[in-house]
């Protein structure tokens, strides 16, 4: 590190300690032995003496569910988020950022995810020496979403705001299954995560979750998940086998599966699966089915219409 470096690590320092000064927290050593805490996935654990109130969030997810327990007010930066409209005058911050970008901005609290949190260890690593608060934090499954959107509640000081959110999205996911007809009138589903890679979701997944509650019936049941993710290879062999089953294909769109209709309708072998003949094959935002926010009523509501269009009339994202 140069001498500049070193001179503007200092004053960001001084403004950071300033900044926790006058947030009126008091030290650890202060603070009761019984003093809550939560653990995150790295195994920190985090205290939750008083909420945080300078926060950067790392990750599309914690952005938009504290903006949905309406703790924007925490939120002193963020990761952009091509679907959050909402969160652009955020002041953008990033993991490849340099640690003097994150000191001058004086958070008490970075929020990410365990893949950010390996990708830039050193980063956080560096930020920790320096007293600022890491946080890594994904639900591993749709039974966990409910713990971690408390964990965020916690973190942020609205917790009464998160119990709400929750109850409106467990009435909400309910409301939405009763839409769906009897078992044996289901549609089989083939679920695309990425294509070319010939790549579905694990049993455990966010999407597949979505896809049950909508009422579909995901042929790849045997797919199984690579190590520590969701998503699962699927050999064009397995699929095939299985093709006179297909009613409908769903496509999950993002930056990692930026396949084109043509490419599916033409790829070789997928001429046996009815759902191509007829071309039921249908596209959905990843920040809807994959994303852990209180945003998979929507894409519950999607997929249902896709699969029930007569039954989902009237549910609208």
């Amino acid at each position: 590190m140069t001498y500049r470096q070193q001179c503007i690590v200092a004053l960001c320092m001084i403004a950071f300690f300033s900044a926790s000064a006058d947030s009126g927290e008091r030290p650890v050593s202060e603070r009761p032995a019984s003093c809550p805490t939560l653990t995150d996935a790295a195994g920190r654990v985090l205290s939750l003496y008083t909420p945080y109130k300078r926060i950067i969030s790392l990750y599309c997810a914690h952005t938009e569910n504290l903006l949905s327990m309406g703790a924007k007010s925490r939120l002193i930066g963020a990761t952009v988020c091509r679907s959050l409209a909402h969160a652009d005058d955020l002041p953008p911050f990033s993991a490849h950022d340099g640690i003097e970008k994150f000191l001058a901005a004086a958070p008490d609290l970075i929020l990410i995810r365990p893949m950010i949190d390996r990708a830039h260890a050193r980063l956080f690593d560096r930020l920790e020496h320096m007293g600022i608060t890491i946080a890594s934090l994904q639900p591993d499954g749709p039974d966990e979403l409910v713990r971690y959107w408390r964990h965020l509640g916690q973190l942020a000081g609205c917790e009464a705001a998160a119990e709400t959110a929750i109850q409106n999205f467990s009435n909400t996911t309910r409301q939405i299954a009763k839409n769906a007809p009897d078992p044996g009138s289901r549609k089989h589903v083939y679920f695309i995560s990425r294509h070319r890679q010939m790549r579905t979701f694990s049993d455990t997944s966010m999407a597949l979750y979505v896809l049950a509650a909508a009422g579909g019936i995901h042929v790849a049941t045997d797919a199984v998940p690579s190590r520590g993710s969701h998503i699962a290879r699927y050999t064009k062999e397995k699929l095939l086998a299985k093709a006179g089953q297909i009613d409908v294909i769903l496509v999950q769109t993002g930056r990692m599966n930026t396949v084109t209709r043509d490419e599916i309708l033409n790829e070789p072998g997928f001429s046996a699966i009815p759902a191509v003949q007829r071309g039921d094959i249908f596209f959905v935002d990843e920040a809807i089915v994959s994303r852990p926010t209180f945003r998979l009523t929507d894409g519950m509501r999607t997929v249902g219409a896709i699969l029930y269009p007569d039954r989902f009339t009237g549910e609208q994202p």
